[in-house]
């Protein structure tokens, strides 16, 4: 009788151990795939980032060649934006891991370019669309300021859905330690986050609707 409990206690021990290990190698098996995927859209992006680079190089901007670049800003950033709400997904599916962290980094940087191409682009181009950057911290400081995030995230989400191409919407982690994003943070005079910057003229630290944005967009 004494055995047979040991033995049952035995099997299931090993059981317990063998579900466990089996459960590691799917989820290390299926953070691979979710970190292969984003790799393979931000080569993609990084691809379509250069291109956008390559026709600002070669325009006169004149009317015509300046549209032609406001729309690649603008489908690039929609682009972006989209790969964008995929990562978040991933991100919120488990534990960001150090190679997420990297794909987001690497996003950052994505954004950031295009965010410096569009403010060169509007310097010589007629205004077409109003910029909304948003800046906010990956690892915010508490429970109440990660939960104001998500609250932004989706207001400025639903400004997408009901401006379209009125807007050009570039979130970026501003605690990616990037010398070209601390830059222009420095620039605007940021002093606290989340923020929203419209047109590289105001910036807005309080946001509870798309209503509040609506004043400072075209």
């Amino acid at each position: 009788m004494l055995e047979n409990r040991k033995r049952v206690f035995w099997e299931a021990l090993l059981l317990t151990i063998v579900v466990f290990f089996f459960g590691i190698l799917i989820g290390v098996a299926f953070e691979s795939t979710k970190v292969s995927e984003i790799n393979n859209y931000y080569a993609m992006s990084e691809v379509s980032l250069m291109d956008v680079f390559a026709l600002n190089s070669m325009l006169d901007f004149n009317s015509a060649s300046c549209e032609v670049l406001t729309d690649s800003n603008l489908n690039f950033a929609d682009k972006v934006y989209d790969e964008a709400v995929l990562l978040e997904k991933y991100e919120s599916s488990g534990k960001i891991t150090e190679e997420i962290q990297l794909a987001h980094r690497k996003y950052d940087i994505l954004r950031t370019f295009l965010w410096i191409n569009n403010i060169k682009t509007l310097e010589k181009c007629s205004k077409e669309y109003s910029t909304v950057v948003y800046l906010y911290e990956y690892f915010p400081e508490d429970l109440t300021q990660k939960a104001e995030q998500s609250v932004w995230s989706k207001i400025l989400s639903d400004l997408k859905q009901e401006k379209g191409n009125q807007i050009l919407l570039i979130p970026i982690a501003a605690d990616s330690n990037l010398v070209s994003l601390n830059s222009l943070i420095d620039k605007f005079n940021v002093t606290d986050y989340p923020v929203v910057i419209i047109d590289e003229k105001y910036l807005v630290y309080d946001l509870s609707s798309v209503s509040d944005l609506d004043k400072y967009l075209n």
